[in-house]
């Protein structure tokens, strides 16, 4: 079945060949979203820039529906960012670039090289071990590369948080980095003291450096502690936005506006939410 063999009106010719083969139907799919003729207008209009912040969106949501342990919904996010790669195939084949079928080969021979454990020889290994293992051929396979600086690979577009801890972590893996936690802490303090500092000097472009220093210094503690940042910021973002549902449940029940509360009195509708939270643990 070709891009114009149906319609997107002949639904039922649409449904049935993605039934029966949905990865090859949903490429077809976008084809025909993509088709000069008759496809669609805003589609067309897409490229490979315009549609990172839908990719990146698309991401958090799976991340969402992970979070909160909901398979129907976590499926259907997972579809969403399936399609983005099929856009980006899509895009990729009208430049000549690649196709759905390259980028597939691209990755599983990447995995079979990466798992020799696996697909070479039979042996047991720690996911220690096998990280380890993953780091050397991935080293070896950058060795046949033309050189390039120690963070070049590391994508400027990632979320700050987690490209702080990518470029700690490679920093790290060539020793430039503290063998204990301890100095660690002391440099959050400093930063801390900078961006006080910062703040009486009443220079927006000293807070923000000072601030962006304290952000990267507490990423370096979660680093040396083993937490990943990023996942740590969300789960300290769903917690205070369960706790202040629970605020706002109560100022309710009491017939009153947050916004006409005191300090102190939104003080005591925080901890009673956090009672609350600690007694259905």
């Amino acid at each position: 079945m070709t891009a114009k063999a149906g319609s997107l009106k002949d639904k039922a010719t649409w449904l049935a060949h993605v039934e029966d083969a949905p990865i090859d139907g949903l490429i077809e799919i976008m084809r025909q979203l993509r088709d000069p003729d008759s496809g669609c207008p805003w589609d067309l209009q897409q490229t490979m820039a315009s549609i990172i912040p839908h990719t990146i969106e698309e991401t958090y949501e799976v991340a969402h529906a992970i979070m909160h342990e909901t398979p129907g919904e976590l499926c259907d996010e997972l579809g969403d960012l399936l399609f983005q790669v099929i856009f980006y195939a899509q895009l990729g084949a009208e430049q000549g670039w690649f196709q759905f079928a390259d980028i597939a080969k691209a990755v599983s021979h990447k995995l079979i090289r990466r798992h020799p454990h696996i697909f070479d020889e039979t042996c047991t290994l720690t996911p220690d071990e096998v990280e380890v293992q993953w780091r050397k051929i991935k080293q070896a396979e950058k060795a046949q590369q033309t050189p390039r600086g120690l963070l070049d690979d590391i994508p400027t577009g990632m979320p700050p948080l987690l490209r702080a801890q990518k470029i700690q972590k490679a920093c790290a893996k060539v020793g430039f980095d503290w063998g204990e936690i301890a100095p660690v802490i002391d440099k959050v303090r400093e930063e801390l003291v900078e961006v006080e500092q910062a703040l009486a000097s009443q220079s927006p472009a000293a807070i923000e450096d000072e601030i962006g220093d304290l952000l990267f210094a507490v990423v370096n503690v979660a680093r040396h502690a083993g937490v990943n940042s990023e996942a740590a910021l969300m789960a300290a973002n769903q917690k205070f936005a369960t706790r202040f549902a629970i605020v706002e449940a109560l100022a309710h029940a009491q017939e009153v506006e947050l916004s006409g509360l005191s300090e102190d009195e939104l003080d005591v509708l925080w901890e009673r939410a956090k009672a609350q939270l600690k007694k259905r643990d």
